[in-house]
């Protein structure tokens, strides 16, 4: 075996870089899918071929040294250049590409996500693919981390810089109400709200827009099962305000619930695909449109067969 003592690797900058970010072994090495041990061994075998300490480990959490901050500019640049090099060399051939980080958003669970990674797998059939989802916030944090290659979330407004933006999918909130309710404001009025969580976007989305519509629903539960909400509906506990991919993620429950339109003043979503720029060279392009047409055939066609008037409302972009 090769002598690699004094040597900077590609790998010793990662695992830096992770520690750098995590600012902890254990949740770097959790990032990495790798043992601490061998997290703890990669820093050190970097800080020798360096010459200097990079990290701080009596530090609690773990801090870069001063050495250490100059060094993650260049960490940077470097993991930068080698996403760079193997995403070119992927669009020539993809093929070529040995791994695929993914992040999506828990409502393309059921239908878009197995489909696009199905259509993947048979495009790319070398690419390992390791796919994570969640909410759009905590996604948003692990591309940024450079724990994700690309996520598709929900639009939270301003973007950092650095990224690129393809968005896909714009949905209207809807109204779920039990069985036969009238849908009319003052009918929900009498009933309780069943929101959804506030720890998430799209919760506070919902809660932002009854205040601009200085509406102050009774509720007694605030979820983030849409299971659970829809459940409680179904049974006549209370209305709710989800999307319609939120609705039919709850299939289960779609036809023990009625679908309205909100009677409040119209408010949206979009969905957008957000990967770092010049990094992934067309891939993330790629990706976008065959999304767009996974959206279309799975989620938008369907449900406008089943709720025309949504017809104008859902979109593809």
């Amino acid at each position: 075996m090769a002598e690699t003592s004094g040597r900077i690797t590609l790998w010793g900058v990662e695992v830096f870089a992770a520690i750098v970010e995590e600012r902890s072994i254990s949740a770097a090495a959790r990032r990495l899918g790798a043992s601490p041990s061998s997290v703890s061994q990669q820093l050190t075998n970097l800080e020798t071929a360096m010459s200097t300490v990079l990290i701080d480990r009596s530090a609690r959490p773990l801090t870069c040294t001063p050495a250490g901050e100059l060094f993650r500019r260049r960490a940077v640049v470097i993991l930068n250049e080698a996403e760079q090099a193997r995403a070119e060399l992927a669009a020539a051939d993809m093929t070529r590409l040995s791994r695929f980080r993914l992040g999506m958003i828990e409502d393309f669970d059921a239908d878009v996500t197995p489909a696009l990674l199905t259509e993947l797998a048979e495009a790319w059939p070398r690419t390992q693919f390791l796919l994570e989802t969640g909410a759009s916030h905590r996604l948003m944090d692990q591309l940024e981390a450079r724990a994700l290659d690309l996520v598709v979330t929900a639009d939270m407004g301003a973007v950092g810089e650095g990224l690129e933006v393809h968005p896909l999918f714009q949905e209207p909130f809807v109204a779920a109400v039990p069985p036969g309710t009238d849908g009319g404001l003052e009918s929900l009025r009498k009933l309780p709200l069943i929101q959804y969580s506030a720890r998430h976007f799209m919760g506070r989305q919902i809660a932002a827009h009854l205040a601009r519509e200085d509406l102050r629903p009774n509720h007694r539960f605030e979820l983030d099962s849409y299971h659970a909400i829809l459940s409680m509906v179904s049974a006549g506990q209370g209305w709710t305000i989800l999307t319609p991919l939120g609705v039919l993620r709850a299939k289960r429950f779609v036809g023990d619930v009625d679908i309205v339109p909100l009677p409040l003043a119209p408010f949206t979503r979009r969905i957008m695909l957000t990967a770092r720029r010049d990094v992934l060279g067309g891939l993330p392009m790629d990706v976008a449109d065959r999304l767009r047409a996974r959206l279309t055939a799975l989620i938008v066609d369907p449900t406008r067969e089943r709720l025309p008037w949504l017809a104008d409302l859902m979109r593809v972009l």
